[in-house]
């Protein structure tokens, strides 16, 4: 098969869309097919990338370091008949997600949309009128999700949501996966030998982008909160990522009185990033916006038991009491499930190793089978959308 995905990110830019979409591609390429990518240009892309078409772009002036594809290009579907494509994905409802399904619609190609983000929970990214931006957002994207022949999503409550919005297509659940053996050869040292964590120290773990969607403030409150707990154990915060809040977070750090406690890596590289995950006892995540929690399926498959807040897709990939702990969006409750498992090293033990057992089902090859098997259902029998574009 030979599959265009159409992307509003991509590489240099780093999100859980752009993971997605490289697991997916090199799956699919080891199973034997061709994948070309459609995204926007960044100024440090400069070599030739095999099988990659980048489109003039422009900065975001509301998200430092990622650009916005202006989605115009007069040779587009010579070069898609040229390629023989057999099917779009596209990843985005927006620019290039738009561009791609008219591309599908004028040669009569299957489309298939995965749905990757809550884009109504982004609306603090525009500085006016943000209830009406949020509406706007729901109805574009429903409105979307009705063009495809299929509509993808990580989590079945992600499903039930845009089902709820008035998506009307079929709708199927599709994580994103992990290369699971990946994750289990990092180097637990490397963590604590680069930012000079002593041996005695637990290691809480956040791994994602510092932007307000997060929550990570109320991560630096329930971790003040645990720094106050009745045990006293010595624990250091580890923040990796960066992003638009990162300033903000580090102010709020030192009011907090937890800045020299509280380790902000900027964006690391995937090995380092392993690494990580290898030398934490605990993952933490606060995020209420999420439609998967990727990162929790990375934690858990370096056998890192999760506390996170219980909203939208994070409640599927945490086995609450198993693999670790949901609570609600309470600063104390939070805080009081990471003391719990911080002091017993029977619980934490037993969670770890659930952890890892739970992770295979986010094998990243069992995934990427489901996917071809759902692109050759609708290649060899085209749905009514795709007969009447």
């Amino acid at each position: 098969m030979r599959v265009a995905v159409f992307t509003d990110s991509y590489r240099p830019y780093t999100s859980g869309v752009v993971r997605s979409i490289e697991t997916f591609s090199e799956e699919l390429l080891a199973l034997g097919h061709q994948v070309y990518i459609f995204a926007p240009r960044y100024g440090q892309v400069h070599a030739r990338e095999e099988s990659v078409f980048r489109f003039y772009s422009v900065p975001s002036p509301t998200n430092p370091g990622y650009n916005i594809a202006i989605p115009i290009s007069l040779r587009l579907k010579g070069t898609l008949k040229q390629l023989k494509v057999d099917i779009i994905h596209v990843h985005s409802p927006f620019m290039l997600g738009r561009l791609g399904a008219r591309c599908a619609r004028d040669l009569g190609l299957p489309l298939v949309f995965t749905y990757h983000t809550l884009y109504d929970q982004y609306a603090h990214y525009f500085p006016v009128a943000r209830n009406l931006t949020r509406k706007m957002t729901q109805k574009l994207s429903t409105q979307f999700s009705n063009r495809c022949d299929m509509v993808l999503v990580p989590t079945w409550v992600i499903g039930e949501y845009i089902r709820g919005l008035g998506v009307r297509v079929p709708v199927t659940k599709l994580p994103t996966g992990i290369k699971i053996e990946d994750f289990r050869q990092g180097d637990p040292r490397w963590l604590r030998e680069r930012y000079g964590i002593a041996a005695e120290e637990k290691v809480l773990l956040f791994v994602g982008r510092l932007g307000q969607e997060k929550n990570i403030d109320f991560l630096l409150r329930a971790y003040r909160q645990v720094l106050d707990g009745p045990r006293k154990t010595p624990v250091r915060l580890v923040l990796v990522g960066g992003g638009p809040e990162t300033g903000n977070l580090k102010l709020l750090a030192r009011a907090l009185g937890i800045g020299e406690r509280t380790v902000f890596t900027g964006p690391l590289a995937g090995r380092d990033v392993i690494n990580c995950y290898a030398g934490a006892d605990l993952f933490v995540f606060a995020s209420v916006t999420e439609t998967q929690g990727l990162v929790i399926g990375e934690a858990k498959a370096a056998g890192v038991p999760a506390v996170a807040v219980d909203a939208f897709g994070v409640a599927e990939m945490v086995s609450h009491g198993e693999d670790g702990f949901l609570t609600g969006l309470s600063e104390e409750a939070f805080a009081e499930k990471i003391l719990l498992l911080l002091s017993d090293d029977e619980l934490h033990r037993r969670m770890a190793a659930a952890a890892r057992q739970n992770a295979r089902e986010l094998s990243a090859g069992v995934l990427a089978d489901q996917l071809e098997s759902l692109y050759r259902r609708l290649i060899e029998h085209p749905p009514y959308l795709s007969r009447v574009r």
